[in-house]
């Protein structure tokens, strides 16, 4: 994989299956539990509809056609005020520490702010620990209880960034 044929851009339908199809072979890789995560989310085999709201987008890391991984940004469920959600951030192997990830995340937060947000939340679980780093080092900051109601019950991590 060359760097150079690798583009983030905004997610595309003909990007749903491969996208779906990236997202549960990592939650699966990670041991992740299929129920009260985004395994489970309808949303995964619809996600150019379910990002098309205005409050909301997705990205997809395109390596000459392959879908290697995928971020988006949408106003955090049940929830009221200027708060938007990190979600589905998943790459695969191959997208890993090539600083992709970093991108990807510099990406989402500056179109959240475009879109108005103020804050940003997410939710994780304890083994993903590179993930964790990534979160930490971009300024997101623990929280001892979760804002919202994502339907994600079994990630009990939760952290926030002010925009």
């Amino acid at each position: 994989m060359s760097n150079n044929n690798i583009v983030i851009r905004e997610i595309a339908r003909y990007d749903d299956e491969q996208i779906a199809k990236v997202i549960r072979s990592v939650l699966i890789e990670f041991g992740v539990p299929k129920v009260g995560t985004a395994y489970e989310d309808v949303a995964l085999d619809c996600m150019t509809k379910t990002y098309s709201k205005a409050t909301s987008t997705y990205f997809v890391i395109d390596d000459s056609g392959k879908i290697i991984g995928g971020a988006g940004v949408a106003q955090l469920d049940n929830y009221k005020g200027k708060v938007c959600e990190l979600q589905k951030m998943y790459f695969l192997p191959e997208a890993r520490g090539k600083g992709l990830g970093r991108k990807m995340m510099d990406i989402c937060l500056q179109k959240a702010k475009q879109l108005g947000f103020e804050q940003c939340y997410l939710e994780t679980l304890p083994y993903m620990e590179d993930a964790r780093k990534l979160y930490s080092k971009v300024g997101f900051e623990p929280l001892c209880e979760p804002m919202g109601d994502t339907g994600h019950y079994s990630c009990n991590l939760w952290m926030l960034k002010d925009l």
